[in-house]
């Protein structure tokens, strides 16, 4: 593997990732991931370890690749890398899907740019022919659907709900050794799949018995975004593993914000208080994260 020796931090973004066991995935893909597992080894092995050090190389990778050439709306081809996990000598395997995740985010990005704008970072004709491409993988793969949610700038309330406190790791980062680079720091939850769905299933029946299901605003768009996170968690293996990584947030959290971000703490006492009937500490539960990563969101405006 070539090692890209950058300065750049890893993006201001949080990612929702699920990892299935090898077990689950069909002939001849199953064998092609042993294979790429046995040869790359784990980039964590047991629970306790973060994956920081391998998204960075892949996140430094990818930039590498951008650099000298004009930039495409999409890689040319889905990548063929993976995060994986080893837990109690069982490998599990998270696929990167760039191609696929750079079309949802050019799908995020046309809704959240003015015209105008999103014209100057991909001109209407890159855009056309990576939705022309984009429709013609999707009939040939109708039931594709990424291992890997992003976020940027802050972590949403709804990500919170498939963990609990218990879950939490944090890896204080490592000096450079050596030749060895530095080793990020990473704040990260880990947990079983079943758990995840457990979790999300109590989450949402409190959340319906207490909102309206024709209710806008903050409280309807927080049902319809727990219902879309469970219904994403079911399309995959129930042996698998689920994790919340914070990615690159932890840079701009600093050491003592990332001491005291306990959101997903928070937001799992505010659904045991929701269940209970105590509207009002769930409301301030909410309230108190989302009060927590607005001030994180305005720096995106800061110079």
């Amino acid at each position: 593997m070539t090692a890209v020796r950058t300065s750049v931090l890893p993006p201001y973004a949080a990612q929702l990732r699920v990892y299935e066991p090898l077990a689950a995935y069909p002939e001849p893909e199953r064998a092609r991931w042993q294979a790429y597992a046995a040869e790359h080894g784990p980039d964590a092995d047991g629970t306790a370890e973060a994956v920081a050090a391998a998204a960075l190389a892949e996140q430094r990778r990818a930039l590498a690749a951008l650099a000298g050439r004009t930039p495409g709306a999409l890689p040319e081809r889905e990548s063929e890398r993976a995060l994986v996990r080893v837990v109690d000598r069982v490998t599990y395997v998270c696929p990167w899907t760039e191609r696929l995740r750079s079309w949802q985010a050019l799908d995020e990005l046309r809704e959240a740019l003015p015209a105008f704008l999103l014209d100057t970072v991909l001109p209407p004709a890159v855009r056309a022919a990576a939705e022309s491409d984009q429709a013609r993988w999707r009939a040939a793969h109708p039931d594709a659907r990424p291992w890997i949610l992003t976020s940027r700038w802050e972590v949403p309330v709804r990500w919170c709900l498939p963990f609990g406190e218990e879950d939490r790791r944090f890896v204080p980062a490592a000096p450079a050794g050596g030749e060895g680079p530095a080793a990020p720091a990473a704040l990260f939850y880990l947990t079983s799949m079943a758990q995840a769905r457990r979790r999300v299933a109590r989450g949402y029946r409190a959340l319906r018995a207490a909102v309206p299901a024709s209710a806008q605003g903050p409280g309807g768009a927080l049902v319809a975004g727990v219902e879309q996170i469970g219904r994403w968690l079911e399309e995959f293996h129930p042996r698998s593993l689920v994790e919340l990584d914070y990615g690159g947030l932890v840079h701009l959290l600093g050491p003592q914000r990332l001491a005291a971000e306990r959101s997903v703490a928070v937001v799992e006492a505010g659904v045991v208080a929701l269940r209970a009937g105590d509207t009002a500490a769930a409301l301030r539960a909410y309230e108190s994260v989302t009060a927590r990563w607005r001030r994180v969101l305005a720096l995106r405006q800061a110079s």
